[in-house]
């Protein structure tokens, strides 16, 4: 099976052209060999590029631990990069299928190629039920989290000044949104998969925590559902640039920084939609025999 290893701020995916490649049997079962880093290629997950009846291209994304996800953000750049590229569909805007619905994407092209790309990511689910959350809502927004969820805190919540309250946000799938004093010294290896895992959030969650520098400018670190702590969320950084307009944290323009580079968050006031824009890189070809 040929495969193309992209990253989109240092989040990196295995991606398949299935206009060309026959879809892995077990794609899920695949997703979990060729994502371990020290027995496979080493990736976040696998993204499957399939023909759509009604869109460019569909993407089908598989988390490392083999769960299918919805959606996702810096998947979706890489995609649109790829699909460009390689002759699939050399327009601009794209229109690409995804578990959100079809999504359109605007390119940004230097010496014939994708440099970076601007995603329509649709209107924010903020209704508790569809995120889904067992939170009442029918918005979950600055609300306290349940008495021991998570123990003990005492230590953590002490050393990052985390507020133990959350914001949740669906972009297609679920968000965690938590504030906190120093991003940096957050544990996010023990505290993330216990929130992710937690009760309130059937269908589990991807789990934030921002640091706010300014009405327009955070910093956000993420443990993502599936895959771990990854240098990068797109739909992550999307629900945490809704929750700082809901949260009264930032504007509805931000620049968020994530571990492996900066992208730009608009929640557009006209529309409800939210954009995004952010690079996209190949890193390189191979076969996967395994």
């Amino acid at each position: 099976m040929h495969f193309t290893k992209m990253q989109g701020c240092g989040n990196d995916y295995i991606y398949v052209d299935c206009f060309k490649e026959k879809p892995p049997a077990d794609p899920a079962a695949v997703s979990r060999r060729i994502s371990d880093r020290h027995f496979g290629v080493g990736a976040d997950g696998l993204i499957l590029i399939c023909p759509s009846e009604k869109a460019d291209a569909r993407m089908r994304m598989f988390n490392a631990d083999g769960s299918e996800a919805e959606m996702c953000g810096n998947g979706i750049r890489c995609v649109a990069k790829y699909v460009h590229d390689h002759g699939i569909a050399r327009k601009s805007p794209l229109r690409i299928e995804t578990g959100r619905g079809v999504l359109t994407l605007e390119l940004e092209i230097g010496r014939g190629k994708v440099e970076r790309v601007r995603v329509d990511m649709g209107e924010p689910i903020l209704d508790s039920t569809k995120i889904p959350t067992t939170l009442p809502g029918p918005r979950v927004v600055n609300q306290a989290l349940p008495a021991g969820l998570i123990d003990p805190v005492d230590r953590w919540v002490a050393n990052c000044g985390v507020e133990l309250r959350v914001t949740c946000v669906s972009m297609g799938n679920p968000h965690a949104v938590l504030y906190c004093r120093d991003v940096a010294k957050v544990p996010l290896a023990s505290i993330g998969p216990e929130l992710e895992t937690a009760a309130i959030f059937p269908r589990r969650s991807n789990v934030h925590f921002v640091q706010v520098h300014s009405p327009n400018e955070a910093t956000m670190r993420t443990w993502e559902r599936g895959s771990g702590i990854t240098l990068a969320c797109g739909t992550g950084a999307c629900a945490v640039c809704v929750a700082g307009v809901l949260a009264e944290r930032t504007a509805r323009k931000i620049l968020a920084h994530l571990p492996g580079g900066d992208l730009q968050l608009e929640w557009a006031a006209g529309d409800n939609h939210v954009f995004m824009t952010g690079p996209a890189a190949e890193v390189f070809d191979g076969e996967w025999v395994n």
